[in-house]
């Protein structure tokens, strides 16, 4: 994929993504957070998975067979996110709830480049991504105190 395309659908669904706390919570009223988190997520997989069916190959889930604990990290994020945004953008609103989630994943992902894990490559830790996670803290923390 090409990178512009790559931003430019990032940006897209992150603004997308900005809608889920609320849309989530607003749901909780009527079904609890829990009754929430899990019409979210399975709405997800319904998505993800007729999707699979019509335009992925449902064939390569036999690579399963082969499956390691950290494959799950992507499953346990998404269920964690989803209950916690629920819970937290109550009190923090949309944009703290938006501003804590991409300050902590910069931060681990940083992390992650830096030590080049889960298949990653290494990459170093250089003084203007230093700046900006500082940034990114700088701007957390206007976001979220009140």
């Amino acid at each position: 994929m090409d990178r512009l395309l790559a931003v430019v659908l990032t940006l897209l669904v992150g603004g997308l993504v900005a809608f889920q706390p609320p849309a989530n919570a607003l749901l909780a009223r009527h079904v609890g957070d829990l009754g929430a988190a899990f019409v979210s997520l399975a709405i997800s997989t319904l998505i993800v998975g007729a999707l699979l069916v019509s335009v992925g190959d449902a064939a390569q889930l036999q690579g399963l067979r082969e499956f390691r604990l950290e494959y799950a990290l992507g499953g346990i994020a998404g269920a964690a996110i989803v209950y916690v945004t629920i819970v937290t953008v109550r009190p923090l609103g949309a944009g703290g709830v938006a501003a804590a989630l991409v300050c902590a994943q910069l931060i681990v992902a940083a992390t992650i480049d830096r030590l080049g894990l889960l298949g990653l490559e290494e990459s170093p830790l250089s003084a203007s991504r230093l700046a900006g996670v500082a940034l990114l803290i700088a701007g957390t923390l206007l976001l979220t105190t009140r």
